[in-house]
């Protein structure tokens, strides 16, 4: 059964799957809804949202080695794929998923940060929701976090994967930060590593 995250909870993924190769981390959102009877008259509220979810892979000391997002699909070493761009948020499940190759990652890569940010600009008020969950090269679920983080901001820094020692840990973090692109964000979220 999967574990449910709270904020700033960390899990070793490699102790819940010892033979853990690949990963996928997978983001889903959908539209808030209008609340009471005159914010159904109102307001108006896109019936989509264009979210995109990112890694950045940084070495020990949190230099920036690559990004992948919905402009660079495959990162440099090929070990790092977007499934591509979702550009409503509807549908069930993952709305948008990344697979992470953990044994052909470059040895120097010790940190990959997993955002979200919104490339149009509407804000997470508007988002309602939210998940990110690894899965597993079985397809099985380890961990989920559910996404709380609503207001005026545009991005968010979800989680944290760690190499120590060669075990991969998650630490979520539901961190808000502004930006259009996970380059907007990048600096921003160095801080809270």
């Amino acid at each position: 059964m999967a574990i449910n995250l709270s904020k700033n909870s960390t899990i070793c993924l490699t102790k819940e799957v010892p033979k853990l190769s690949q990963i996928t981390v997978g983001l889903g959102w959908d539209v808030a809804k209008s609340k009471g009877f005159l914010a159904s008259i109102f307001q108006s509220r896109s019936d989509s949202i264009d979210l995109d979810a990112s890694c950045i892979l940084m070495d020990h000391r949190r230099n920036v080695i690559d990004r992948v997002w919905y402009s660079k699909l495959t990162s440099s070493c090929d070990s790092v794929h977007h499934q591509g761009d979702n550009l409503t948020g509807k549908g069930d499940g993952d709305d948008e998923q990344i697979n992470i190759s953990l044994p052909n990652l470059e040895k120097n890569v010790k940190y990959i940060a997993v955002t979200v940010n919104s490339f149009t600009g509407q804000t997470f008020e508007n988002i309602d929701n939210a998940f990110c969950r690894i899965v597993d090269q079985g397809s099985k679920e380890i961990c989920r976090y559910t996404l709380t983080e609503q207001g005026s901001h545009t991005g968010l820094f979800i989680g944290l994967l760690t190499c120590d020692n060669n075990e991969w840990h998650f630490t979520s973090k539901g961190i808000p930060i502004n930006g259009r692109t996970v380059k907007d964000i990048s600096k921003k979220l160095l801080k809270h590593i």
